[in-house]
């Protein structure tokens, strides 16, 4: 399942890099799966993946529950701002991934927040992705 996964986060990562906007506003670290120092904001990085195996009779399959941190050190609005653009992005994500097929890739909720600590603004996307 751990290739399905990075099969996923491969596709949103060309996704990501593929769309103009997106590219201006993240730069060149794009969606990240991990904090880069000194971090750059606006950010996209990866949170939480949990896999569980979907398999059926005819065929063998994954479900995917990803989170998406957009984080911002301007307002909520421009994390929340981030999360729509993947949420347009996630629905034109190509059909055949790397040794898989990405039967649907469904947004599940969003949260956003402002981090005392830090005084930054994160918007965390949920999604649910199933492959085969």
């Amino acid at each position: 399942m751990t290739n399905a996964v990075n099969a996923v986060l491969a596709a949103l990562q060309q996704a990501v890099k593929a769309d103009t906007a997106l590219t201006a506003a993240l730069g060149p670290q794009g969606l990240s799966d991990r904090t880069v120092r000194p971090q750059r904001f606006p950010a996209l990085v990866v949170g939480t993946v949990e896999a569980r195996d979907f398999s059926t009779g005819e065929a063998e399959g994954a479900e995917i529950l990803l989170t998406l941190e957009a984080w911002s050190a301007v307002s909520r609005r421009e994390a929340e701002g981030l999360v729509a653009e993947v949420r347009r992005l996630a629905d034109s994500l190509p059909e055949g991934l790397d040794g898989f097929r990405l039967v649907n890739f469904r947004h599940r909720r969003t949260t956003s927040r402002r981090e005392v600590k830090t005084g930054l603004f994160v918007a965390e996307a949920g999604f649910r992705a199933v492959v085969e």
